[in-house]
């Protein structure tokens, strides 16, 4: 009798927070396949009540993609990635830390592979936001970094570079919270080596991206790569 009085007690905003919360914990557990009807009984509350604030399941999944996704997006971030005023390296550590303390959750990561899985269309919205807002400015930081003068808009060729570094974050992620498999260093030290790499190798790559060549800076590693032999074909 007491909890159905307290939750009786709940004001419409806060009942509508507490099927979200609920709604993202019990689908980062089961998968967009759960049902509402558990949802409901987990959460204490007739399916009913809960249809009156989401209409249909479709209603409260789309709910959790922009509480999960979009509602982590910091526009700050942006800002941050075009400071010159830091070295390129310092500035996407300081933003993958960021992005890691706000994405990099059991139930982010969760969500984000059952999305894919479903094929429910939000994978390839975040994967859209994601080229949009952060990696064409990547791109254009490295081209500076890289000093290739050039005012094309960014190509494909350019995006699919930088999806390697991006990529290789999330992956540490999957490997922590799906695979569950020991990580040998924190995230910090572990984008640190990441992107010091990266941008050692981005020189000798990167200008051929847009069809130039690289005449002002040489990678450090120039050498090494003279003195490995061909792989056979």
């Amino acid at each position: 009798m007491a909890r159905k009085a307290s939750q009786s007690r709940l004001s419409p905003e806060a009942r509508e927070r507490k099927i979200v919360d609920g709604a993202i914990a019990y689908f980062s557990e089961v998968g967009f396949s759960g049902q509402t009807r558990e949802l409901s009984r987990q959460l204490g509350v007739t399916q009913p009540l809960l249809y009156r604030y989401f209409p249909s399941k479709q209603a409260l999944i789309e709910r959790v993609f922009k509480e999960v996704f979009l509602g982590r997006w910091d526009p700050d971030w942006l800002h941050r990635i075009k400071d010159q005023n830091q070295s390129l390296h310092d500035r996407l550590l300081g933003f993958y830390q960021d992005y890691a303390k706000a994405t990099y959750r059991p139930e982010w990561i969760r969500i984000y592979m059952y999305a894919g899985l479903a094929d429910t269309g939000f994978n390839r919205r975040y994967i859209g936001l994601i080229q949009r807002r952060l990696l064409v400015a990547i791109c254009l930081e490295l081209r500076q970094h890289c000093r290739v003068k050039s005012t094309k808009p960014v190509t494909r060729a350019e995006i699919e570079f930088v999806w390697k570094l991006h990529g290789g974050m999330f992956y540490y992620a999957i490997r922590r919270f799906i695979y569950r498999a020991p990580v040998e260093q924190d995230f910090a030290a572990s984008a640190d080596h990441a992107i010091t790499a990266f941008l050692a190798g981005a020189p000798s790559v990167y200008p051929g991206l847009l069809g130039g060549r690289s005449t002002a800076v040489k990678p450090r590693s120039a050498r090494s790569h003279a003195a490995v032999p061909k792989r056979p074909a």
